[in-house]
């Protein structure tokens, strides 16, 4: 059913990472508590929900740059139908937008129709502190949108992995970095617990995955490496 050692270890992972995220990061889990503690007053407020640095940069100018880059990837798209040198890379392109935002896509979808509120609607106060509301429903917070603005990226890797493992390594760790750094931003204003952004990355990857499952034969002969030695159009045919 799955060809090539690399689509099997995924599923492999998937599985795994699977049971590692729904007996150990329950969304407002003891994890999810213990790391957003310090970001929460003892009044149960979140001082940093209006920070500059992470509304305006993080939350903000991050994410912009992120949609600049995905402009400019269409663009190249829509110019492969037209310009001869781009023509070979257009179902590469296309791939890379596409199924990036079909990722991120999934991520909005599931949001809008989640109970889940978001950690800044959750506290109570009380007369001596705060206590966790989990039955609060405002807000359809998980997962995490934001972080996967950031994830999406991934796809990169999926479409590179073969042919410029150089580009593939830089689009993958990119991804995560960025998908964590904005998750973790807008878990200290508040907006989400870590699982949120966890959640969002095995989703984002699961989608990858699937997507990589149904078109790697279509993607193939752009992502086959070149045998050494050979001339370009003789090439490895391992997926």
């Amino acid at each position: 059913m799955f060809k090539g050692s690399f689509l099997k270890s995924q599923i492999l992972f998937l599985i795994f990472s699977f049971c590692i995220l729904y007996f150990y990061f329950p969304v407002g889990g003891k994890i999810d508590l213990l790391l957003i503690q310090p970001w929460v007053d003892a009044t149960g407020h979140f001082p940093h929900r209006s920070d500059w640095l992470l509304t305006k940069i993080n939350h903000g100018l991050v994410k912009n740059i992120i949609i600049v880059i995905y402009v400019a990837i269409f663009s190249l798209w829509c110019a492969s139908f037209k310009v001869e040198k781009l023509k070979s890379h257009r179902f590469s392109l296309g791939y890379l937008f596409w199924i990036s935002i079909i990722a991120a896509g999934i991520i909005g979808f599931i949001k809008s129709q989640s109970p889940h509120a978001c950690p800044w609607n959750m506290t109570q106060p009380t007369a001596t502190g705060f206590v966790w509301d989990f039955s609060a429903k405002k807000g359809h917070c998980f997962p995490g949108g934001h972080a996967a603005t950031g994830f999406m990226l991934m796809t990169g890797y999926f479409v590179y992995r073969l042919r410029n493992t150089k580009l593939a390594y830089l689009f993958l760790i990119s991804g995560i970095v960025l998908g964590f750094i904005m998750g973790w931003g807008q878990m200290m204003r508040g907006a989400h617990f870590f699982s949120h952004n966890i959640w969002t990355f095995w989703i984002v990857w699961c989608a990858n995955v699937v997507a990589y499952l149904v078109f790697s034969k279509k993607l193939s002969p752009f992502n086959r490496p070149l045998a050494p030695h050979s001339h370009p159009s003789k090439i490895n045919t391992y997926i």
